[in-house]
């Protein structure tokens, strides 16, 4: 990658905080339907649906994962910090498959010495292996 690519990013597919949030009212819908006066029932519904919603507002406020320019990596920090990992800091860009239930999940590991970085098909609404390819392509010749 040369100083005039411009930045690439990688964010969560638009679909999937919706998905959330209206997974969070139909929990929400269910504990007050079969919670039969059970104030426990429909606090776990609660707490479900608050943590649903949760991970929902994260996607909507900070949506970009990660990001490639000619200067590093930047990924997301804690809740919807950024973090800017310069390329001399990035030791090694893989991914780790994995069968899980019949099913192959597929995960992006960028280790970067002191932290590890892992970003899931829906973190980058696109696969872990086409994301690698892009960043080893952009990754400047040691």
């Amino acid at each position: 990658m040369n100083e005039t690519t411009p930045v690439r990013q990688w964010r969560v597919p638009s679909s999937l905080p919706a998905a959330k949030l209206a997974g969070a009212v139909l929990l929400v819908a269910l504990g007050l339907l079969f919670a039969d006066g059970d104030p426990v029932r429909l606090a776990v519904a609660a707490l479900a649906a608050a943590g649903l919603a949760g991970w929902a507002v994260r996607d909507l406020v900070a949506p970009v994962r990660l990001e490639v320019d000619p200067a590093g990596l930047t990924v997301i920090h804690g809740f919807a910090g950024r973090r800017l990992l310069p390329w001399s800091a990035v030791e090694a860009i893989a991914v780790d498959r994995r069968p899980r239930l019949g099913l192959t999940s597929e995960t992006l590991e960028i280790d970067a010495g002191n932290s590890l970085h892992l970003f899931g098909r829906y973190d980058l609404g696109a696969t872990p292996e086409e994301v690698a390819a892009v960043l080893r392509a952009a990754r400047p010749v040691r």
